[in-house]
C-alpha cells in the first residue's frame, strides 16, 4: 500500500556515544503466520548480544529458532528471521548507533515529495480555501 494509504514512518536515528559505550534495543516484532523477516531497526547491532523473547527486557519465553544475516552490500545492517508460535516477540540487541546513508535521506525526500503533492492536490480538490487548514484561526 502506497502513500497517501499508509503514512511513512521513520525510526529516530541513534548517535554514536562519545564515551564508547553502546544503547540497549528492546524491539518489538509482529510476527506472521508463525514468522517474521525483516531488517533490525537499528544498524551496527552487535552480533553476539542478539536474543528474542516473548516479554519485553528478556522476559517471558526464549525463542532460539531464528537467524541473523548481514547484506552484503550495507555491512552496518542486520536481517533476521524469526519463527514462533507468538503474534509477536522482542529482539534484544546492543548497537553503538546508526550509521545513515543516502537511502535514508532519499526516503525522506520522497515523504517530503509525496506530502507537498498530497497538499496541492488537497488545495486543488477546494478542501483549503488558501487559509488555515484549523478551523476558527
Amino acid at each position: 500500500m502506497a502513500y497517501p494509504e499508509q503514512k511513512d514512518v521513520f525510526v529516530a536515528k541513534l548517535n554514536k556515544k562519545q564515551d564508547g559505550g553502546v544503547y540497549v534495543i528492546d524491539e518489538r516484532v509482529q510476527l506472521a503466520d508463525g514468522a517474521y523477516e525483516g531488517l533490525l531497526a537499528h544498524d551496527n547491532a552487535i552480533n553476539s548480544t542478539v536474543k528474542v523473547f516473548t516479554g519485553p527486557k528478556l522476559t517471558g519465553q526464549e525463542i532460539t529458532a531464528w537467524t541473523l544475516s548481514t547484506p552484503a552490500e550495507m555491512l552496518w545492517q542486520r536481517r533476521i528471521r524469526i519463527f514462533a508460535e507468538a503474534p509477536a516477540v522482542f529482539v534484544s540487541y546492543e548497537t553503538p548507533g546508526d550509521q545513515v546513508e543516502a537511502d535514508d535521506v532519499n526516503a525522506l525526500q520522497e515523504a517530503l515529495t509525496a506530502t507537498q503533492t498530497e497538499l496541492e492536490r488537497y488545495k486543488d480538490d477546494g478542501l483549503v480555501d488558501g487559509g488555515s487548514f484549523y478551523e476558527g484561526e
